[in-house]
This record gives C-alpha cells, sequence and structure tokens, in this order.
C-alpha cells in the first residue's frame, strides 16, 4: 500500500507543476466579486439554448475517493458478491498493486479515472460532450444524440457513453467494458456486466457535484452509489501525459503481472 500512495504522490506532485506550465490564461466568461478575483460560488453558468454550461478544467477536491470510492459509506454498505468481497480483502495489503491497470500504464476506467489527481477538461457541444483526461492522454465521448447502446458492445477500458439532461442534471450511462480495470486503489473489481450511471450537476460556478450508480451484478448484489465533488481550475489547461515514458515502477511492484 505504501507503494501505491508513493504513486498517488508522484501524480500528485506532476499536477502541482503543471499549473506552472502557463501564464496569463484567460478563463472565459468567469465572474468576478468586489474584490476583483474569481467568485467561485456565483451562479452556474449556462449556454444559449438554457442548458447548464459543464465545460472547464475539473479535478477531484480530494483523493480519498481514488484511494476508497465507497470512502462515504459505512462499513458493509457496499454489496459485494461473495467472490468480490474475498477479492478486496486479499488486495488491501498492497501486494497485488503489479494488477492494477494503471500501474501497468492501461486506463484507470470509469469512474475512477476522474478520481485520480489529474485535472480532466469537458468540452460540450449539443451532440456531444468530450471529457479530456490528461492522466494517461485518455478521452471519452458523450452523445446526446439520441443514439442507443448495441447489444453486444466490443468491450473496451471506458466503455460507451450516451448522456440525456434531467432538468439541470446530465445523466450519462456507460456500458461495454472489458473488466480488467478496478474501481479504486481498494481493488474493488469490475466485470465486463458493469454498467455505470453518471449524474453531473454544476452547483455553482467553481463545484460540480458527480452521482456515480454502480451497477455491475457479477461483482455486486444490488447497485449502489455514491457522490463526489470537484472543482473548477482557473488559468491553466491540459498537458501531454505519457505514463510509459522511462516507467520504473513496474518492476518494483509486488504482485502478478496483469492478464
Amino acid at each position: 500500500m505504501k507503494i501505491l500512495f508513493a504513486l498517488l504522490a508522484g501524480i500528485t506532485v506532476f499536477c502541482a507543476i503543471v499549473h506552472a506550465q502557463w501564464v496569463k490564461v484567460p478563463t472565459a466568461n468567469t465572474p468576478l466579486g468586489a474584490d476583483g478575483k474569481p467568485n467561485l460560488t456565483a451562479t452556474a453558468p449556462r449556454l444559449p439554448d438554457g442548458k447548464p454550461d459543464l465545460s472547464g478544467i475539473w479535478e477531484p477536491i480530494s483523493p480519498k475517493y481514488l484511494r476508497d470510492l465507497a470512502a462515504d459509506l459505512k462499513p458493509g454498505e457496499v454489496p459485494y458478491q461473495p467472490w468480490a468481497k474475498a477479492l478486496v480483502d486479499s488486495r488491501a495489503d498492497g501486494s497485488h498493486a503489479r494488477e492494477e491497470s494503471d500501474a501497468n500504464c492501461l486506463p484507470q476506467g470509469i469512474p475512477k479515472i476522474a478520481a485520480a489527481p489529474a485535472p480532466w477538461k469537458i468540452i460540450q457541444s449539443a451532440g456531444t460532450i468530450v471529457i479530456l483526461h490528461e492522466a494517461f492522454n485518455l478521452w471519452r465521448q458523450v452523445f446526446l444524440d439520441g443514439r442507443q447502446f448495441a447489444e453486444d458492445l466490443n468491450p473496451s477500458w471506458l466503455g460507451y457513453s450516451i448522456g440525456k439532461w434531467d432538468g439541470d442534471t446530465l445523466v450519462v450511462e456507460s456500458k461495454g467494458f472489458n473488466g480488467k480495470t478496478w474501481l479504486d486503489q481498494a481493488g474493488k473489481p469490475t466485470t465486463e456486466a458493469l454498467h455505470v450511471t453518471e449524474r453531473y450537476r454544476r452547483k455553482n460556478f467553481g463545484t460540480m457535484e458527480i452521482q456515480i450508480t454502480i451497477d455491475d451484478p457479477k461483482a455486486y448484489t444490488k447497485p449502489w452509489t455514491v457522490t463526489e465533488e470537484v472543482r473548477l481550475v482557473l488559468n491553466t489547461d491540459l498537458l501531454e501525459f505519457i505514463c510509459n515514458e522511462n516507467n520504473r515502477d513496474l518492476a518494483h511492484l509486488p504482485g502478478n503481472a496483469l492478464q
């Protein structure tokens, strides 16, 4: 586990460096307070069509959901299938760190990637929302054009996402995962049956709430829900992040090679 936290610390340092790469980067239409500073508690912006504008650079307020997606739940509230609980227990001491996808510079999966301490960017249009993740240079497309999932999706790391508006909340459903990612560093497993529902609600200019429902009947006995908050990051933008460039961590991590 110490190794995992060392990796997390390294990512955090990287993020701190990111903010020093740019100067005089304006964030469009930022409301200002009486003191001339950005007013992050101002009303959330809207697009000309009246929909909430989710655009911007976002990052998690706390890394606790990366360490444990169920950090706010009570002990026993994660409804594990017996095999999944046994697997999580076996991973508790960090002895399986080498088997985690991101330790191998492979995608972290959903929702874990948004909880990692690296910024991500939402680009919003009427028919598609694109989410760019600085971590590993990954991206997601959320289609709002009414398309539906195919019956037999080709398994992928980040799945396939469709969205719709429920009032001021963007509801995103994702399916078609490959079952090779962990939900968090605690080792909560996923399978190809994973169905993730995210509900994005911009509370004010600087804060967004994401309610996440995990529905994976092969790993959990029933769906379960958590709520995270992310914050807007001003005066910066994303940078290239090549995880496998001079990566020397994997050889020192315990556990078996990722299958």
